[in-house]
């Protein structure tokens, strides 16, 4: 039998880089999921029913696997930044970024993260969520505006990237730092448990 396969329901360079250094070799797919559809005040269930969307629409483009052949997990993610009660998704505009880390620095937020693994062997799907605690430093407003100029909040759930130069305006973190980048590794071990795999049987044999 062939090693189990993991399907990444996303194109993001951050979880994809996250899942190689832990020895997987995903195959990366797009979810073209309508986020908008889902409108959920409550970050935890908004994440984990994102989450489930997104890997449900990448499942329905494989065809679920014969039990006597390798399995096929599927996993879709999503993440948002809780500040101040408020859930703050990727920003729209460099106004909107700077405005928000005015908010940001100095303060403290949560990171969730939506997991969601489709079992296509099995038929099994699990959806679970991690929370992390993100400290920002004191900014000010000229590096701020530097920052933004980058490019790389735009591209980021919580406006930033803790594993990118974002990284330099983040005093400390409370829970799973792998999950601030993009997914929890330890999270996701334990979705893998629980579906009834060995995580290292995920790994390419050499």
């Amino acid at each position: 039998m062939k090693n189990p396969a993991l399907i990444l329901a996303s194109t993001s360079p951050a979880r994809l880089m996250l899942l190689k250094q832990a020895g997987f070799e995903p195959i990366v797919c797009r979810s073209n999921f309508d986020e908008s559809q889902v409108q959920i005040d409550e970050p935890s269930e908004l994440v984990e029913t994102l989450a489930r969307c997104k890997a449900e629409v990448v499942a329905q483009e494989f065809t679920p696997h014969d039990p006597n052949h390798s399995p096929m997990l599927v996993l879709g993610c999503d993440s948002v930044l809780v500040l101040d009660g408020e859930i703050h998704g990727k920003p729209e505009t460099p106004e909107v970024a700077i405005a928000r880390w005015q908010k940001m620095r100095s303060s403290v937020g949560e990171l969730y993260t939506g997991h969601a693994l489709i079992d296509l062997t099995k038929g099994n799907t699990l959806v679970r969520c991690q929370v992390t605690k993100v400290y920002f430093a004191p900014m000010s407003d000229r590096q701020i505006v530097s920052y933004v100029a980058t490019g790389e909040p735009l591209n980021c759930a919580g406006c930033f990237a803790i594993d990118g130069q974002g990284g330099l305006f983040v005093e400390k973190l409370e829970g799973c730092h792998t999950n601030v980048i993009g997914l929890s590794l330890p999270l996701l071990r334990q979705m893998i448990t629980d579906l009834g795999y060995d995580v290292t049987d995920f790994w390419l044999k050499k």
